[in-house]
């Protein structure tokens, strides 16, 4: 067992015997959506699985926080948030910009990239930041590097 899957399981029992029930909802979720991709799997996961598939859930909340603020509803909204920093516990830090930008220059130094080469520039950086940082934030660096 991971230890980002061990955490959850700590904080279901707590939140459990806290009768806590917004937080049961959220960890059961979380460990449904962990047991989903499992099963699809058809292998125990991985941190670096579980990561891609907790990132997946706070992507659907901020997107609901969006729709509900557009759409007034301040209870939904807040209910989003609330799960949003439920799951942002179990998240690795992102990296600063800087960050990313050194990881980029050395993988492109190392691999003598040009502009005709992002694809496969793209595919090296994120599997060396492997779920630290999003590909939102990595691409424009990777553009702005190769040219």
């Amino acid at each position: 067992m991971t230890e980002i899957s061990q955490r959850l399981d700590n904080n279901y029992l707590e939140s459990a015997k806290a009768k806590d029930q917004k937080k049961i909802d959220i960890y059961r979720l979380l460990k449904s959506a962990l047991k989903n991709e499992q099963i699809a799997k058809r292998a125990e996961l991985k941190e670096e699985d579980i990561i891609k598939v907790l990132k997946k859930e706070a992507k659907k909340r901020q997107e609901a926080i969006e729709v509900y603020h557009q759409g007034r509803r301040l209870d939904l909204e807040a209910q989003e948030a609330f799960e949003l920093s439920v799951i942002q516990r179990y998240l690795p830090a992102e990296l600063d910009d800087q960050t990313i930008k050194d990881v980029v220059t050395k993988i492109i130094k190392d691999n003598v990239l040009g502009q005709q080469d992002f694809g496969r520039a793209m595919k090296l950086v994120m599997s060396e930041l492997a779920g630290r940082a999003d590909g939102a934030r990595v691409s424009p660096i990777v553009k702005e590097l190769l040219a």
